[in-house]
This record gives C-alpha cells, sequence and structure tokens, in this order.
C-alpha cells in the first residue's frame, strides 16, 4: 500500500471521516474535529480506515473491553491483505512480541517484571541520579547558549534527560544514546521511506538482541538483566519476547517525557498567569505536570485495538475485525469531563488528575509514574537555574514534528534570561 507524503493539510473525505493528518498542521484544529465527529469517529490513517474514541468515560469502558486485543491478527484488513508490511505505521501495531501486543496471562507474564522494576521505592532509589542528570544538562544549556543567547531546550535538555534516564534503568552504555535517539526519530516519522523504516527496526532488533545475550552472559542490576532472569517458579522470557520488551520501553520511555517536560514549559511559558501561580507556591508543579497531560498529551492517537465481535457504542457499531485508535488529546479535552472550558490550560483545574493520558487497564502505561518523577525534578530545577527563561520565537512558529502517533515539536527555541 502505497500512502503519499503530502505538505498540503488532508481535507476529510466522506461522511463524517476525519483524515488523520502526517504532516500535524494543525493540532488544535484536528482535535476539535475529532470531538465534533461524536464519540466515535470514523478516521483515516494513511489511507487506511479506522475509529477511534474521543470521550473520556467510553474511552475508559473500551479500554476495559476484553473484546477488543492487540492481537493484529484479529484485524480484518491485516488478514485480508489490504493492509501489509508497506503500510508506514504498521511497525507501530506489529513489532514483535512484547507486552504492549498481547493479552490477558500472556500479557501480565510479559509484563511483571516490568512493573516491579518500577516501584515507588525503586524510583525513590533512583531519583539522586536523575537530579544529577538534570544538573549537568542544565549545565550543558548554559553552555550551549548562541551570542545571541537562544538555545533550543530540546535538543539540549528534554530530550537527552529522558534517554540517560531510561538508558541508565535498560542498562544501555551512554556512547549508544544519540544513536537510538536518532534511530527513534526516523522511526516515527512520516518522512521516513518505508522501507529504511522496516530497516531500522532490522537494526533496532538486532542492538537490542546483542544487549539481551551481553546481559544474559554477563548479568547487572539493570532491568535488561531483570527481564531475561526468571523468578523462582516462574516461566522465563524468550530472547524474542525481551528483545521486544525493550524496543517498545525504550520508545515509550523516553519520547513521552520529551513531550511532557516540552508542552509544560510551552504551556506555561504562553500563559504567565499560570507560571506565576507555582512559582508564587498557589499551585505545585505536580499539578502543572497533570494539567499538561490532559490538556496537551504526548501522545496523541495510540494504535491499536481490534474487535473480536460486534461492539455498540452510542449509536454506533465497532465491528468485528475493525481497528481503534484511542485519541488521547480528544479525550483530554472532553467538556463533559472537564467542563465548558475543557480548552483552557488551567493548574487549578479540579478534574486536572481525572485524564488517562498513560492509558486505563491492564495496558496503562508502565511507566507513568517514572515519566512523572522526570518531569518533577525537570521543571523545578529549568525555572530555578533560569527564572528569566522566555520563548526565543513567537509561540505559533512552533511546529511539530510529522508523527502520527507523539505530540512532538521540531525545535524549542528559548531565551535562558
Amino acid at each position: 500500500m502505497n500512502c503519499p507524503h503530502t505538505a498540503a493539510a488532508p481535507a476529510d473525505r466522506g461522511a463524517g471521516t476525519v483524515v488523520i493528518d502526517p504532516m500535524v498542521q494543525d493540532l488544535d484544529g484536528e482535535t476539535a474535529r475529532l470531538r465534533d465527529a461524536g464519540v466515535l469517529a470514523r478516521i483515516d490513517l494513511l489511507g487506511v480506515p479506522a475509529w477511534t474514541v474521543t470521550r473520556h468515560a467510553e474511552a475508559r469502558q473500551l479500554l476495559l473491553d476484553p473484546r477488543l486485543v492487540k492481537d493484529i491478527e484479529a484485524w480484518g484488513l491485516w488478514q485480508s491483505g489490504v493492509v501489509t508490511r508497506a503500510w508506514p505505521l504498521i511497525g507501530m501495531i506489529d513489532a514483535g512480541r512484547s507486552m504492549f501486543t498481547v493479552d490477558g496471562a500472556e500479557h501480565r507474564r510479559l509484563r511483571t517484571k516490568t512493573s516491579q522494576a518500577l516501584t515507588p521505592r525503586r524510583l525513590e532509589a533512583i531519583r539522586p541520579e536523575i537530579e544529577k542528570f538534570t544538573q549537568e544538562l542544565l549545565d550543558a544549556l548554559d553552555a550551549a547558549q548562541g551570542d545571541d543567547g537562544v538555545v533550543d531546550l530540546k535538543s539540549v535538555f528534554a530530550q537527552p534527560l529522558p534517554m540517560r534516564v531510561v538508558g541508565m534503568l535498560m542498562g544501555v552504555d551512554e556512547s549508544k544514546h544519540a544513536m537510538l535517539t536518532r534511530q527513534y526519530k526516523a522511526f516515527f516519522s512520516m518522512l521516513t521511506p518505508q522501507d529504511e523504516r522496516l530497516a531500522l527496526l532490522a537494526e533496532l532488533d538486532v542492538f537490542y538482541t546483542d544487549l539481551v545475550r551481553e546481559k544474559t552472559a554477563r548479568p547487572t542490576d539493570d532491568l535488561t538483566s531483570a527481564l531475561i532472569l526468571a523468578e523462582e517458579g516462574g516461566e522465563p522470557l524468550t530472547e524474542e519476547e525481551v528483545v521486544g520488551n525493550l524496543k517498545a520501553m525504550v520508545a515509550a520511555g523516553h519520547e513521552t517525557t520529551i513531550g511532557l517536560v516540552l508542552n509544560a514549559v510551552r504551556a506555561l511559558l504562553s500563559h504567565p498567569d499560570q507560571l506565576r501561580k507555582v512559582l508564587a507556591g498557589e499551585a505545585g508543579w505536580d499539578a502543572v505536570i497533570e494539567e499538561t497531560l490532559r490538556w496537551d498529551t504526548p501522545t496523541t492517537h495510540l494504535l491499536m485495538r481490534f474487535a473480536t465481535e460486534d461492539i455498540t457504542v452510542g449509536d454506533e457499531v465497532i465491528r468485528k475485525g475493525e481497528g481503534l485508535v484511542v485519541s488521547y488529546r480528544a479525550i483530554g479535552r472532553d467538556i463533559e469531563q472537564h467542563g465548558a472550558d475543557a480548552d483552557a490550560f488551567d493548574i487549578t483545574r479540579p478534574t486536572r488528575n481525572r485524564h488517562m493520558t498513560f492509558g486505563h487497564g491492564p495496558h496503562i502505561c508502565p511507566g507513568a509514574a517514572l515519566s512523572r518523577v522526570e518531569a518533577g525534578i525537570a521543571l523545578p530545577a529549568l525555572f530555578t537555574r533560569f527564572p528569566g527563561l522566555r520563548l526565543a520565537v513567537p509561540d505559533e512558529e512552533i511546529t511539530k514534528l510529522p508523527v502520527m502517533t507523539q505530540n512532538d515539536m521540531s525545535a524549542f527555541p528559548v531565551h535562558l534570561g
């Protein structure tokens, strides 16, 4: 299937169908169109039809519904050969066997060790390391200023921080971080030709397979080794399963936090009244984090679940074999959940914690607490070090990366003040 990469914003095709723009030129407009299309909206993903859910209450129900599964073999378009490995988004659905692609008992088996490695106690134990990384990157930010005082907050600070943290947890040498960042950026970009994207996936498989074999021979105190070593009486994960978990966890573990940190800074700088509240102690940084997660979600559209039988939602029916996308950005701005001002950024909003940006149910993001800890360290440290931080360009000139699933910026130029 050939999927055009066009620089022109696509128009809606057919009655009620919203075409998801691969160039992400008008995310606010797309979010509004999805909400206007109803609780369940028909969408077009690079020529492939699917459903998406846009409301909080219905999404919560569907994320718990066992009739919706992650197994791509339940997808009618895959079974019929209409969708093949040539579709640019296939790697986000069929990325090997991992806790992200199976359900039920198999999902629990693949997820257990990851959850055990990211307990609140473990997160507190690594807090000093995250604080150290943060201070080192703040020093780098200061040193990277140009003669005009401008620096890219993303490339120098927000992007390397979560990669350092997830690399430390997985036991990935820091010398490999830049390579992994480039690989994942190219994988997610809609500008990358599909043959190159498939080659990137193969290269990542080789990298993680080599890592797993190294940790199998010489285990250390990291999550990779923990995934390899079977608990007493437990069934060990296969090499393929460990590789699949690592590949997906590194992607999710750093991409989400990049978006969270940058979106929070952007929201505060473009809402100075909200920034004054948090700097004056009238609201906590946890409130900034939760309202950012609700209002400008790091994940826009999560691909994909498949119906194993017909599922009725309101006046619509997801037919057996059809795919469902979860549009977290539209869900976060649901007026039925957050009120008529759901499009406003307000860190004192009473419903700011009532979002599902990290998912809900069995597949809730295992790294949600880690992302919150990283942002909870990075944001106050950034504004303490640089209280005069401000945008170096008008807010409307900040562009999104051409990524259909992550809410990511091309760059974020700032004056440190």
